[in-house]
């Protein structure tokens, strides 16, 4: 299957670079910026032809246009590519890029099961809806025989649907294009870091701190749709961040607002950000910019994205209805029945967000097992995925907030002002989406832009960290490897199982863990789903082996390019 794996990155490879390409390589930005650009505006594309071929009812087949389109592309603007490649920051970024897709994937080829504290049915809901779209469903489907179409944006489902088509419509080639597109969110920031650190040491050492996060590998890894908004929220940001320079006024805006409302698009967990950059958009204008061209620019880019949002709800409303289709999604069904009781469960959320469990009481229930392994897995990933200061690092939190304190007084006041609303909005507002009451905290639902950005600044600030820093940092990193990464694994591929009780058998080993698990097993067995494991991956040692030459290539480009 090693070809096929190989047919699959090229594939999409090709997709990724070539369909954006055609515009992106005219726009008046640097090489890197060109990168997130064409990324962005690819996928885009993807899910414009695609959404076009369901809506309206076309063959799957015009799919195979997309491939010829972008292999032209990309021989047509040979030059202006090679141009980009020259650039050592961007060149340095799509290696380090590769080099995180690739530790995502090495890590996807461990996972027998699905499994991790609450986390159950999510991957098949949205595996289910990739489907659906290919075979065009019946418009009353209920996605676990629960949701309605119309409970989730389709964006990352058409686009993984198309790659589907593609290659095979199966479930391991599934969460192959999950794990690669989910991945993709280590490029915008990486690009978001070169406004502070414009070297290949910073990419570098970036690439390290993803690989290490357990946020990033655990979502990237998961087939839902979580990372691929966050990748579409960071290129919006920097844009955004763009465009208050003052230069490129049409062209930043554009791109701002089409990545945003693509966001949207994939997510709802993007309307927090928007919500935020839009304010700032609203209160902090561009330097060099004159009131008329303000307006225009603002008009032009509120028109492009809406029209963008419309390729989803408006055909969504002419289907379903405006309640049918703003109704469904679980903001919505999970409020409280009064406005009091709501902002209550929104405050103890909060709580729960920014505490972790250790400190509070939250009901064990969830995370109860006999699997001594597999409740130590839980308890780790209750902190990383739930918690938002751990989430950024078990060290890594503290030192972004020692730095955000030592660097407050160096911008500007409408810079300072602009990044207070920006954390606080999407702080609040994506706690309050989750309507539902959460003992364990929501980081995971809305706040995943947020935490890889504290990263980035981790990695901006590292230079001036003192030596004393550095380590604890270094030790923190190595904790969440082995405890968020390594431990979360081990417990998917059942390898602590086979070599500490070779006795059991597997049942005894599924009934050891929580009740999610075996529900995630379950799914499997009923569905008759084989997994990405089972088809793709080498041996575990094998894929252990890898793991670690990506790990040391990725530590000694750090290191030697300091």
């Amino acid at each position: 299957m090693l070809l096929e794996f190989l047919r699959c990155l090229l594939l999409t490879g090709l997709l990724l670079l070539g369909l954006g390409w055609p515009l992106t390589s005219r726009l008046p930005l640097a090489p890197a910026e060109k990168l997130a650009a064409t990324l962005a505006g690819s996928l885009i594309v993807c899910w414009g032809v695609g959404w076009l071929i369901y809506a309206a009812g076309l063959p799957w087949d015009l799919l195979w246009l997309l491939p010829v389109l972008a292999a032209w592309a990309l021989v047509r603007g040979h030059a202006a590519f090679t141009a980009v490649l020259r650039d050592p920051v961007a060149r340095g970024i799509l290696a380090a890029q590769g080099l995180a897709t690739l530790w995502c994937v090495g890590w996807l080829a461990l996972v027998q099961n699905y499994s991790g504290g609450g986390w159950t049915s999510d991957w098949f809901e949205h595996w289910e809806r990739a489907v659906f779209f290919l075979q065009r469903g019946a418009a009353d489907h209920r996605f676990l025989d629960v949701y309605a179409l119309t409970a989730r944006p389709p964006f990352a489902n058409i686009v993984t649907a198309a790659w589907l088509h593609l290659t095979a419509v199966d479930f391991p080639h599934y969460q192959l294009f999950c794990t690669l597109l989910g991945s993709l969110a280590f490029l915008p920031a990486a690009v978001l870091l070169t406004r502070w650190r414009a070297d290949a040491a910073a990419t570098a050492l970036l690439a390290v701190l993803f690989m290490v996060n357990p946020l990033f590998v655990q979502n990237a890894v998961f087939s839902w749709t979580k990372l691929p908004t966050a990748l579409l929220v960071l290129t919006a940001l920097h844009f955004f961040l763009r465009s208050r320079e003052g230069g490129a006024a049409w062209t930043t805006a554009l791109l701002f607002s089409t990545c945003l409302a693509a966001a949207l698009l994939a997510h709802y967990s993007a309307a927090p950000y928007a919500v935020a950059l839009v304010l700032g958009w609203l209160i902090w204008r561009p330097a060099g910019w004159s009131p008329s061209l303000y307006r225009q620019v603002t008009t032009g880019a509120a028109v492009v994205g809406l029209a963008l949002l419309a390729t989803w709800f408006g055909w969504a409303i002419a289907t379903y209805g405006l309640a049918g289709t703003l109704g469904t999604n679980t903001s919505v069904t999970t409020v409280a029945p009064d406005a009091g009781g709501q902002f209550m469960r929104v405050l103890l959320n909060l709580r729960d967000t920014l505490v972790p469990h250790f400190l509070r009481s939250p009901d064990p229930a969830l995370i109860a097992q006999t699997s001594p392994w597999g409740y130590a897995r839980d308890w780790f990933f209750q902190c990383y995925q739930l918690n938002l200061p751990l989430a950024c690092g078990s060290v890594g939190w503290v030192v972004i907030l020692r730095e955000l304190v030592r660097q407050w007084p160096d911008p500007a006041p409408a810079v300072r002002r602009f990044w207070v609303l920006f954390v606080a909005v999407v702080l609040v507002l994506g706690v309050a989406a989750h309507g539902a009451r959460d003992l364990w905290g929501l980081t995971h639902i809305c706040l995943q832009a947020l935490v890889l950005l504290g990263v980035v600044l981790l990695a901006a600030r590292w230079p001036g960290l003192g030596r004393g820093w550095r380590l604890a940092a270094i030790g923190g990193a190595t904790l969440d490897l082995i405890a968020g990464i390594a431990l979360h694994f081990a417990v998917q591929n059942h390898a602590l199982d086979r070599w500490l009780t070779p006795e059991r058998t597997a049942f005894e080993i599924m009934a050891s863990y929580n009740p999610q698990t075996l529900k995630n097993l379950i799914g499997l067995m009923v569905n008759r789903l084989d997994t990405f494991h089972n088809v793709f991956a080498p041996s575990g040692p094998v894929t252990v082996g890898l793991l670690g030459v990506l790990l040391a290539t990725a530590l000694w480009r750090a290191c030697c390019r300091r």
